[in-house]
């Protein structure tokens, strides 16, 4: 399958993945304006874009970005819905990349939640859902997320999900390299 023909929507017991669409705009409002989250999200290589949206209309434009960068095949960004709620409540970035370690390539995910759902269970219930599909998806025998010294709820939920801390430095296109970034094997 090719993610970027037929994008899969992905369900466990709790959410639902599926394609971001433009009205997603007031739910994701909600993620990426909550000042207790916005220190957590990944913007490493992200060109400044801090993910820091005020406004609808900035919201707006990251939604079309979004889904100009899925038509365009860079990745693909998927809204998480609570099924209880039926509200958005994060995104799921995922692409191709260099592998932090080693050869091959590693399914970098992006994991933006709303501040009350960055929690041990949801985070867990949510990172056992994308490993298989992730590798299997973007050909990659890894998955890569980013987790800062802050995120410490999340941080427990990568080791209690198979991830270990790397040493390694992703490296951007400008050549800045990041750091704080955890690795899982494809048959973790």
């Amino acid at each position: 399958m090719n993610v970027y023909e037929n994008c899969p929507v992905l369900e466990s017991e709790r959410f639902l993945l599926r394609l971001v669409q433009k009205d997603d705009c007031k739910d994701l409002l909600k993620v990426y304006s909550d000042r207790q989250a916005i220190p957590l999200f990944n913007s490493d290589n992200c060109h400044g874009d801090l993910f820091d949206y005020q406004t609808e209309e900035r919201m707006m434009q990251a939604i079309d970005f979004w889904i100009f960068s899925y038509q365009n095949r860079y990745f693909v960004r998927w809204t998480i819905i609570d099924k209880k709620t039926g509200e958005g409540i994060g995104t799921v970035e995922l692409f191709a990349r260099d592998a932090l370690e080693g050869d091959g390539n590693t399914a970098l995910l992006r994991l933006d939640l709303r501040s009350d759902y960055e929690r041990l269970n949801e985070i867990k219930e949510l990172l056992l859902l994308l490993r298989q599909p992730a590798c299997r998806l973007f050909e990659s025998d890894s998955v890569t997320t980013k987790a800062v010294p802050a995120a410490v709820e999340r941080r427990e939920a990568l080791d209690e999900s198979g991830y270990r801390e790397s040493d390694c430095l992703l490296t951007g296109d400008d050549g800045t390299q990041y750091g704080s970034y955890f690795v899982c094997d494809k048959h973790a």
